[in-house]
């Protein structure tokens, strides 16, 4: 135990002035309980957002599977866990006292001896990612509803999820998670009371339909086609098919078939590598609805064009095609 004559006999040998500094005096050491070393506990740094939604009430959860890359959730926001090591050693020392605590105090010239409960070397940190959806169709897809009255709908044994199933096992938060059931078209099962038909995403449902049995599809006959095949009194608009069909307008005759931004890589690299290897140059209204998923908060489709590709002008339209060789 330190006496305020050896702290002073310190500070005199660091060459350091007591008057510039606080009155009292931290003293640390090792106790008898100081057994907790690095892997006993784990660090993670927060930011203030989320410090404050923890010193709400609200919880953070990390998900993953034993072969996937473990993310840490928000209730709305999805983050990488990343492992960030430090030279300077990191102690754990409860009821310790910060500088501007110790001012509030107006603490006296008096030595506070505090034990060293533990040590680590690193710290886990946070880094804003996109969730991973991925997984969630393919879930739901393992056996899609067909109805109250089928057969398979008495059988008990076929595969549901529950929202908390859902939660358990994809990586994203649960505001993403019920943002993607929607996207997906994704029915609550004894759970919905209401429903309504959407026209257009009845026109869409109808339009992959007719083009997952054709390669390829002449537009003109296609437009008469799909019209013809959705209900009185709904309007087909191309543009109801963003992210579920693409247009060739360079061919003659002009020709649509189906491209799912959901069959497209999730990883930035590798979506333009996909796109460009199907077409050389595109416009932006064309490639938007292939890329829009992968903005971020300070992500937007120019940033993403401007990194991943290179403008030019082509018959008065300005196109993108890759910054590198496609193989």
């Amino acid at each position: 135990m330190r006496t305020r004559e050896e702290v002073d006999a310190t500070l005199q040998i660091a060459k350091l002035n007591a008057a510039e500094l606080l009155p009292a005096v931290h003293c640390l050491g090792f106790g008898p309980g100081a057994g907790a070393a690095a892997g006993d506990f784990c660090l993670l740094e927060l930011e203030p957002s989320l410090c404050q939604q923890l010193e709400a009430g609200h919880s953070l959860v990390i998900r993953g599977d034993k072969d996937e890359q473990a993310v840490l959730c928000s209730k709305d926001k999805t983050y990488d866990l990343k492992i960030a090591d430090t030279s300077n050693m990191l102690l754990f020392i409860p009821g310790c006292k910060t500088p501007d605590q110790l001012k509030a105090e107006e603490t006296h010239c008096n030595i506070i001896h505090t034990e060293i409960f533990g040590f680590s070397n690193n710290y886990w940190e946070l880094r804003r990612c996109r969730p991973k959806l991925k997984k969630l169709k393919k879930l739901l897809m393992e056996d899609a509803y067909e109805g109250p009255d089928s057969q398979k709908e008495k059988d008990s044994n076929h595969s549901k999820y529950t929202t908390e199933d859902l939660l358990n096992q994809i990586q994203a938060s649960e505001e993403e998670i019920m943002a993607q059931l929607q996207v997906l078209n994704a029915c609550e099962i004894e759970g919905e009371v209401y429903f309504e038909l959407s026209a257009d995403k009845i026109c869409r449902a109808t339009a992959q339909m007719l083009l997952q049995n054709a390669v390829k599809f002449n537009l003109a006959e296609f437009q008469e086609v799909w019209q013809q095949s959705v209900p009185e009194g709904m309007i087909t608009m191309l543009d109801q098919l963003k992210g579920l069909a693409l247009v060739d307008r360079q061919s003659r005759p002009e020709i649509i078939f189906l491209l799912k931004v959901d069959d497209l890589p999730e990883d930035n690299q590798e979506r333009f590598n996909s796109l460009f290897s199907l077409r050389e140059k595109w416009t932006e209204e064309d490639i938007a609805p292939y890329i829009q998923d992968l903005c971020g908060e300070k992500q937007t489709i120019g940033t993403l064009l401007t990194k991943y590709s290179r403008s030019s002008i082509q018959n008065g339209v300005k196109v993108y095609n890759s910054r590198r060789p496609i193989s």
